[in-house]
C-alpha cells in the first residue's frame, strides 16, 4: 500500500499573486492585518477564512452597487434623503419609501408619476432609483426623447431587436419627461415596441406632465395610444401629483431658511456682550 504523499510546503510569500490570479483584491487586501490578528488571538483556521470571505463578499458587493449606479446615469442629487415631502402633491412618504422598497419590480409592474411640470415627478422616481440599486436591482434612467434616438439609430442599423434585448438587462428604465415633445410615427413605433417588449417581464417608471387623455401627442395613432396606455396601466401604480411647482416651493423653503438664519445671526450681534450676567443693583 502506497503511503500518502504528504503535502508540499506552501510558499506564502506567492500568496498575493494567487489572490490576484484568483481576483480575490479584498483578499488580497486585507489578509495580512487579519493574519497578525488571527495569530495574536488564536483564531482556528476556519475563522480566519470566513472573515476574510466576509470582507471579499461585502466589498465586492459595494463594487456592484458603485458600478451599476454609474451605469443607471441616475441624477446624483435625486434621492430619497434630498426629498422634501411637504413640497409634494399627492404623495407620502410611506407610499414611497414602500415603492423604494422594490416588490412591484419583481412582477414587472410598472409606476406612472403624472402632474404639472415642476410637481417633483422626476425627483421622486430618481430617489426610488436610487433605492433600488443599493437594493441590488438593475435601473436605467433616461428621457424618453434620448431613448427613442437610439432606438431609431438601431432600427436604421437593423438592429433594434438586439438593442431593445440590451435594454432587458435592466429591471427598471425610468423614462423622463413622455409626454414633452410631440413625436412622429418612426419615434412613436420604436417607443411602443419598448413598452411592449417590457410588458409584464421589466418595469418602467415614467414621468408624464399630461393626463392619459392628452397622450395622442405622444403616438399619433389613436389605436397605437390606446394599446400603449393599456400595457403601461394593467400592472401600475399611478402617482397623480398636480399641484403647486415642487421646485418653486422647495426654493422658497431654503430662501426662508436662509433669511431666518440671518435673521438670528443679526440678533445675536446685536445682543449686548455678557447681558446675561448683568444684575440691576439696587444698593443705595
Amino acid at each position: 500500500m502506497t503511503a500518502p504523499t504528504a503535502p508540499r510546503p506552501v510558499d506564502v510569500h506567492a500568496l498575493p499573486v494567487m489572490l490576484t490570479a484568483l481576483r480575490l483584491p479584498s483578499f488580497h487586501r486585507h489578509w495580512q492585518a487579519l493574519a497578525d490578528r488571527a495569530d495574536a488571538e488564536g483564531w482556528p483556521a476556519s475563522r480566519f477564512l470566513a472573515a476574510l470571505a466576509e470582507i471579499e463578499l461585502a466589498e465586492r458587493d459595494a463594487r456592484r452597487i458603485q458600478r451599476h449606479l454609474q451605469q443607471s446615469q441616475l441624477p446624483g442629487g435625486k434621492t430619497l434623503a434630498t426629498l422634501d415631502f411637504k413640497a409634494l402633491p399627492g404623495v407620502t412618504r410611506a407610499h414611497i419609501e414602500a415603492l423604494a422598497a422594490g416588490d412591484w419590480v419583481e412582477t414587472g409592474a410598472n409606476l406612472i408619476a403624472i402632474g404639472n411640470s415642476g410637481a417633483g415627478k422626476s425627483h421622486v422616481l430618481c430617489a426610488i432609483g436610487h433605492a433600488l440599486v443599493e437594493a441590488g436591482k438593475r435601473v436605467l434612467y433616461t428621457s424618453t426623447t434620448d431613448i427613442v434616438q437610439r432606438l431609431q439609430a438601431a432600427r436604421r442599423d437593423l438592429a433594434l431587436e438586439a438593442a431593445i434585448a440590451k435594454l432587458d438587462k435592466f429591471d427598471l428604465i425610468i423614462l423622463d419627461d413622455i409626454t414633452y415633445a410631440q413625436k412622429d410615427q418612426a419615434e412613436s413605433s420604436v417607443l411602443f415596441e419598448l413598452i411592449a417588449r417590457r410588458y409584464e417581464t421589466r418595469s418602467l417608471a415614467i414621468a408624464a406632465n399630461q393626463p392619459f387623455s392628452a397622450w395622442d401627442k405622444i403616438f399619433p395613432d389613436q389605436a397605437v395610444t390606446v394599446a400603449a396606455i393599456d400595457r403601461l396601466v394593467h400592472h401600475a401604480t399611478i402617482l397623480e401629483m398636480n399641484g403647486d411647482s415642487y421646485r418653486r416651493r422647495a426654493a422658497a423653503d431654503r430662501r426662508s431658511a436662509q433669511v431666518d438664519a440671518r435673521t438670528t445671526t443679526c440678533s445675536d450681534n446685536l445682543a449686548p456682550h455678557g447681558s446675561d450676567n448683568i444684575k440691576e443693583d439696587t444698593t443705595e
